[in-house]
């Protein structure tokens, strides 16, 4: 992969990142929710983590990040040294040309310091896809936009239009793509990073990443196959206070399996005081499955396990929960136990 998305300087043995949905909680207003965001990164920063990556929901009462470059740049304008970046932009919501204008404008305000995460799917119901000017088959023409997008920064894309995209042309932001269905596939042909998910699914997952890696053509982004797996990863000193941990967030997801919407998170003590019916019980218990949550030597040893089965270059922690306190607390003990350095504050 080139210098930019890598990064410069020495590195831990462990190349450790964050995703960040901006999740709304119970009791609290959505704006609380993309301000702890951005104090977040902050801490993420101070512990050692490489990246952190903000997300695209539209109309979604749990979550948020709505806006992705414009919740990245206030993440960037806080911190120092921390890559920032989208995982990601649903680039079929969006013209190509505008998403060029907007990571332009990052890139020129926090140079060597942006990725531009990529993803395919298109606004879940009819009413969000119809305010947005989209249909469902959107998605059908990511690739095309993959390609128009990053000739904007090349300075191509005005073949089309004679549009230049300023001030992107001729700045260079570290794309990836995050792998869904065909996504492992695309990453290649366009020789591209992958993100990819999947720790219920480690199987399906190592096919796509061998799939990809056989498939890779070398591109001017990246020299060789880069691969990031993302998953939760919860730690506590003890193995029953991290597996509490995601608890919210497995609520949130067998309520909106089964009532078709993702709700604020709820405080761990009233999940579990919930009666489920038969349907959420098994979606609930579902979503707690195939996690990582123990204690930090335990989790630590599972995340190096998982790196070595799969060879994959970094991981990206999307572990989400009502208690800050606790969610800052394990990522800092995950941290500690993978040998991330700590950096000073300025």
């Amino acid at each position: 992969m080139t210098g930019q998305a890598d990064g410069t300087g020495a590195e831990p043995a462990v190349r450790l990142s964050v995703l960040d949905r901006s999740r709304v909680r119970e009791g609290y207003p959505a704006a609380a929710a993309v301000r702890e965001t951005v104090a977040f990164a902050q801490w993420a920063e101070q512990l050692g983590y490489h990246r952190f990556w903000v997300a695209e929901h539209h109309g979604v009462p749990g979550v948020a990040g709505s806006a992705p470059t414009v919740l990245a740049a206030a993440v960037a304008g806080a911190t120092s040294r921390i890559r920032v970046g989208t995982g990601g932009v649903m680039l079929p919501n969006h013209q190509p040309l505008v998403v060029a204008e907007q990571f332009g404008v990052l890139a020129a305000l926090f140079p060597e310091r942006i990725d531009m995460g990529l993803g395919r799917s298109v606004a879940f119901t009819d009413g969000v896809r119809r305010a947005l000017g989209r249909e469902k088959d959107a998605a059908d023409r990511f690739a095309e936009q993959i390609t128009e997008l990053l000739a904007y920064f090349d300075g191509t894309g005005r073949s089309r239009t004679d549009v230049h995209a300023r001030p992107a042309e001729g700045l260079t932001v570290p794309a990836f793509v995050l792998a869904t269905g065909t996504g492992a596939d695309l990453a290649a042909a366009a020789g591209l990073p992958l993100v990819i998910g999947g720790l219920r699914g480690e199987e399906k997952m190592v096919e796509a990443i061998d799939r990809y890696r056989s498939g890779f053509r070398p591109s001017a982004q990246a020299a060789r196959p880069y691969v990031v797996i993302s998953g939760n990863v919860a730690v506590a000193e003890t193995t029953e206070a991290a597996q509490r941990l995601l608890v919210s967030e497995a609520w949130s997801t067998a309520y909106s399996r089964t009532h078709g919407e993702f709700p604020p998170l709820a405080p761990e003590s009233d999940v579990l005081s919930r009666s489920m019916t038969p349907r959420e019980q098994a979606a609930f218990q579902q979503a707690v499955t195939g996690q990582i949550a123990g204690t930090p030597d335990r989790a630590a040893a599972e995340v190096r396990g998982l790196l070595a089965r799969t060879g994959a270059d970094e991981f990206l922690v999307t572990t989400h929960a009502y208690d800050r306190p606790a969610l800052h607390e394990s990522y800092r003990l995950l941290a500690q136990a993978l040998g991330l350095p700590l950096v000073e504050k300025p």
